[in-house]
């Protein structure tokens, strides 16, 4: 996801990991299956599509890449060199088949399904059901607490922002009496429709993943846009190797 440590995580916190693409270390890593008989070579892998399909057309000997973080839903294969990408997109909205013809010590053909998931008829498990009442009851009471209703549709979408992305950062001016607010454009969290009640669970929802401390300080307007155009470029920069992430939000 974030493919180098120092720019998903200052240095400092973690002065003896080392996390990144390693595309040598792929290569190396495929290359001695190989030698050792295997005969299909599947890469599960999170660092999204991008990066993905860069690793695929830059690394020979992997059939299979099934990839995520990005949250792509690709009907089919998407076919780099004899690499097939397999996104299955996010929050559990499908279910990929993949079926490998493998005959003669190799991969001959790929049939793959992507398969939407429709929570509302498919029974659920009564023992993980069950787990899940059990482990939610002593929060219940809070997560149900309403805060408010909302009169517009609330989403957490665009890379750029979002209708929730408005609201957190609008909580931020009037919290902490600022006139700018950044927050991080992620993408989760369950839509609200007009006139639905906004619950705390709601709030937690779009927010238990976004860093749990909010900070007050002082940017010169050099130094803001400084940190935008690095944002920029960790999202848009033209070599996926180098799109780090980094979804913003600014309001004023």
């Amino acid at each position: 996801a974030f493919p180098y440590m120092p720019i998903a995580n200052p240095g400092w916190m973690f002065p003896e990991l080392s996390f990144g693409i390693r595309q040598e270390r792929v290569a190396e890593v495929v290359r001695q299956a190989r030698e050792q008989g295997v005969e299909a070579v599947v890469l599960l892998s999170h660092n999204g599509f991008d990066v993905d399909r860069k690793l695929a057309a830059d690394v020979d000997g992997i059939d299979v890449i099934l990839t995520g973080h990005t949250h792509d839903a690709i009907p089919a294969p998407v076919m780099v060199g004899k690499t097939a990408l397999i996104a299955s997109g996010s929050h559990g909205k499908f279910v990929s088949r993949v079926d490998l013809d493998i005959r003669d010590g190799a991969v001959q053909g790929i049939d793959h399904r992507l398969i939407p998931v429709f929570s509302d008829v498919i029974a659920p498990d009564p023992q993980m059901a069950a787990l899940v009442a059990e482990t939610r009851a002593p929060y219940a009471a809070d997560l149900s607490e309403v805060l408010g209703e909302t009169s517009s549709l609330l989403y957490r979408r665009g890379n750029f922002n979002g209708t929730w992305d408005d609201l957190i950062c609008n909580a931020l001016i009037s919290e902490r009496d600022a006139q700018i607010a950044l927050s991080p454009g992620f993408r989760w969290g369950a839509s609200l429709i007009p006139g639905q009640k906004i619950t705390r669970e709601d709030v937690f929802n779009v927010t238990a993943m976004s860093y749990p401390e909010a900070y007050r300080t002082e940017m010169t307007g050099e130094f803001l846009h400084t940190v935008l155009e690095d944002v920029a470029d960790n999202l848009f920069n033209p070599d996926p190797y180098y799109q780090h992430g980094g979804d913003m939000k600014l309001k004023t």
